[in-house]
């Protein structure tokens, strides 16, 4: 007679151990989800990063030896007058096209957040042709607007009994000129990030402050300015970010020269100066501490911004 030996049945797994088992899962599946974006970050962002820091220590040939130097390619930088004349060059547009563009988008948001207009949706979305319009036709109709024997604006000074001015012979001339297409590009989006935040504030709150006898300048300062605080700050660091990395319109802006954006040097950005040793002369290395400069240069402002900007407060009532 022949014995089957069953095989032993598997232990029920127990209420606890599923519970745990679940818990694991809940918690794991946020990181599941952000994992790509970090791996991606991390192959394309962090390890480039990683690699110009490690290449600026070195005399880089791209097709020869490379060359231990150690913070030899710092010390040359620190003492290039090229270095800081590009280094002012970005701050100054920086400033001269962050400042006013955050200042208009500010105001018109609180305009079209309050004004009663016909079409109201058509003339937002207006709001975003500067930004889907194409970098290069945008430089190229300011720079003939600007231009000194044909362009628009001599042509208005001129109505006036103002002799032409040569914009891009100039150091402020250029500067004014890269800041208002890079400020026209961004405003309308900029305008648009703040009425949107604006349209999220209750119209209960300024009803109860012109009631309370507040004009439209106390609305503007103490509901508007607040409530944007967190949006505010977003578009300083962005703008922070995004201006002193300014590249493409004083790279079109001149026709001869444009990697040095005119003879004198007078608006070639850190970004310019970056290309234009490590493509255009093939010092890698050189190029590499440039942008390890630049790259500090952007954490300490951009972190100063939000420091500062943070110090507006919602008002308390």
């Amino acid at each position: 007679m022949t014995t089957t030996v069953s095989p032993p049945q598997a232990r029920p797994e127990s209420e606890s151990e599923t519970q745990v088992r679940q818990n694991w899962s809940e918690r794991l599946a946020p990181y599941a989800y952000i994992a790509p974006f970090f791996l991606i970050f991390a192959i394309f962002g962090l390890v480039p990063l990683l690699f110009t820091f490690y290449v600026a220590l070195f005399d880089w040939n791209p097709i020869g030896e490379h060359v231990f130097v150690g913070f030899d390619n710092f010390n040359r930088l620190l003492g290039d007058t090229r270095f800081w004349n590009a280094a002012w060059n970005t701050i100054s547009i920086w400033l001269l096209s962050t400042v006013p563009q955050l200042l208009v988008a500010l105001v018109l948001a609180h305009l079209l957040n309050h004004a009663r207009l016909r079409l109201a949706l058509f003339w937002r979305m207006s709001m975003l042709v500067p930004y889907i319009t194409s970098v290069a036709a945008t430089t190229i109709v300011f720079a003939q607007m600007f231009d000194r024997d044909y362009g628009l604006l001599n042509w208005l000074l001129g109505l006036v009994g103002v002799e032409p001015i040569n914009f891009l012979q100039s150091g402020w001339g250029s500067h004014a000129m890269i800041a208002v297409m890079v400020a026209w590009r961004w405003f309308g989006y900029t305008t648009l990030l703040y009425l949107a935040s604006l349209q999220a504030v209750p119209r209960t709150i300024y009803e109860a402050a012109a009631v309370d006898g507040a004009g439209a300048w106390k609305q503007f300062r103490h509901i508007s300015i607040p409530s944007l605080r967190p949006v505010i700050v977003f578009t300083i660091v962005t703008s922070t970010i995004g201006g002193l990395q300014i590249f493409t319109e004083p790279l079109l802006v001149t026709t001869t020269s444009p990697l040095t954006c005119g003879s004198a040097r007078q608006c070639q950005t850190l970004t310019l100066f970056l290309y234009e040793q490590g493509f255009g002369q093939f010092q890698f290395g050189y190029g590499s501490a440039i942008g390890v400069a630049l790259f500090v240069l952007i954490i300490a402002i951009a972190s100063l911004n939000y420091v500062l900007s943070t110090r507006i407060r919602p008002e308390r009532g």
